[in-house]
């Protein structure tokens, strides 16, 4: 028989998303500044497929 989950308490909640949001904001860096190097072209640091 179904159980219902128990409550998940504010704080468990907002760390649990801060927690994403930390890791969302550091691939978005990432990805920008990777934008950035290949705009500039300077491509000394990555591999790239042709």
């Amino acid at each position: 028989m179904a159980v219902p989950k128990k409550k998940m308490s504010h704080s468990k909640s907002n760390s649990r998303k801060s927690n994403w949001k930390r890791k969302v904001i550091k691939k978005i860096n990432f990805a920008v500044t990777l934008g950035k190097s290949l705009s500039f072209g300077k491509l000394s640091k990555f591999y790239l497929d042709d």
